[in-house]
């Protein structure tokens, strides 16, 4: 039977030395993109709105604010760095079938209370793997959206069970910390469906700070339902329905993470990777295309193909990002997809408005299958004016655990991101410092993202 108790032995059962050399590797890499990401997210308009609400009343704490001056509680400083890494939507994935929640939205809040202990890099190491080994049982086994929930909701449970490793949490506490985050924050599946707002963005730097605030309540004595999954009227019974988890002190979850080379949706990476090779190989004119048809599996026909609201409404970033027919129009047109496609002007143009409307995307079945076994199929068909069809078939993309980003594609993305925010001997120590984390602590690497 999952329990509070089995969560908590089984952080207290992992250590650096139990992590193998290619999961600290690979654990480390999500360290760089996520603050990649961050970094390339500092000034967006909602990021400012949750920078605005945690500093407005002068919350100073012992947390870093990436990219600011301030300091704020760890619960604040979990949920402005997670909007940060969350924002742009160019954060990894895990690949379940039925769920695909965002382990990196876990790293912002072990980092903030690896700040408040003084943790060692070691420590933060491990605290991250607690997290994406507990975030990813949770999709496999006890996915929570066709139950009208959303994945963050995995998230404030993982996210805490992280924190508390690296707070070194007793169990008894560790128990009544997940139980809180358990019990008080569920988030609902409405986020993602209809026409999508910016909390789609956000929602995980809530639970961020919701699994932090659990942690510190626990911290402080605070008791909490330590019978969250099985209990009457507890998880189980309410949320997710029966499930058993099976944690390994390995954490190996990390390898079915993948990384996103393209700003986009995790499950429109193949099609975006797909439709660019296309355009490139048949040096397509926009203009002369009459139809573009996308046969693709369940899961992304669901959630950004149409099957949860219009995906051909496209006014702002949070409906772009989240609408296949936008992404592969712009796509094809600008043979790229970087966060210039979701500037205002760039989505209102009438190129893309108007090509967006000739797309078509429909589920097959056997698509369906393949990525249940570990694909990310993407069948794509552009038609032009004159009749002629050009077609491309993709099982994976650039990222995907079966085609894993190397460290040097790693640096690169970080590159890109912190170019024009550090100059080149900030990036490089930035760089180095989580390559190296195991000699440094976790003052070290905040430190570097003033």
């Amino acid at each position: 039977m999952t329990t509070t108790a089995e969560l908590a032995e089984f952080a207290d059962s992992v250590s650096y030395e139990s992590l193998s050399t290619d999961v600290r590797e690979e654990l480390k890499k999500r360290v760089l993109d996520s603050v990649g990401i961050g970094i390339g997210a500092i000034g967006a308009e909602p990021v400012d709105a949750v920078a605005a609400t945690v500093t407005e009343f002068g919350g100073d704490g012992p947390c870093h604010l990436w990219g600011r001056e301030e300091t704020a509680p760890p619960a604040d400083a979990a949920m402005y760095n997670t909007a940060l890494t969350r924002y742009l939507d160019f954060m990894d994935s895990f690949l379940a079938p039925g769920e695909t929640p965002h382990p990196s939205d876990n790293i912002a809040s072990i980092v903030a209370c690896g700040e408040l202990a003084d943790a060692s890099g070691t420590e933060l190491i491990e605290g991250i793997g607690v997290a994406y080994e507990v975030q990813g049982e949770l999709a496999w086994n006890a996915p929570v959206r066709d139950r009208g929930f959303d994945h963050v909701t995995h998230t404030v449970i993982s996210a805490a069970t992280g924190a508390g490793t690296v707070l070194d949490l007793p169990d008894e506490q560790l128990r009544n910390a997940i139980g809180i985050a358990g019990t008080a924050h569920n988030a609902l599946r409405v986020t993602r469906t209809g026409g999508i707002n910016e909390w789609k963005g956000i929602a995980s730097a809530n639970a961020a700070r919701n699994a932090v605030y659990s942690v510190m309540l626990a911290r402080n004595g605070m008791e909490g339902p330590v019978d969250l999954f099985e209990g009457q009227k507890g998880w189980k019974e309410v949320v997710s329905g029966e499930f058993e988890v099976d944690l390994d002190p390995g954490c190996e979850h990390v390898f079915d993470t993948m990384t996103k080379r393209y700003v986009a949706e995790t499950y429109a990476q193949s099609a975006v990777e797909g439709i660019i090779e296309l355009a490139e190989r048949e040096r397509i004119d926009h203009e002369a295309v009459e139809a573009i048809r996308l046969e693709t599996f369940a899961g992304a026909k669901l959630i950004i193909g149409g099957g949860e609201g219009s995906r051909y409404e496209v006014e702002t970033k949070a409906q772009a990002d989240h609408s296949l027919p936008y992404m592969l129009a712009a796509s094809l047109i600008d043979r790229e997809m970087t966060n210039a496609a979701y500037e205002p002007e760039r989505i209102r143009r009438d190129a893309v408005q108007t090509l967006l409307r000739t797309v078509a995307v429909e589920e097959d079945p056997a698509l369906t299958d393949r990525f249940e076994d570990g694909e990310m199929p993407a069948r794509i068909e552009v038609e032009l004016a004159d009749g002629t069809v050009h077609r491309i078939e993709k099982d994976a993309f650039g990222g995907h655990p079966s085609e894993p980003m190397s460290w040097e594609g790693v640096e690169a993305k970080f590159a890109t991101m912190a170019e024009g925010r550090y100059d080149e001997a900030r990036r490089t120590e930035i760089v180095e410092t989580i390559r190296d984390l195991e000699e440094h602590d976790v003052a070290d690497l905040v430190g570097l993202l003033d």
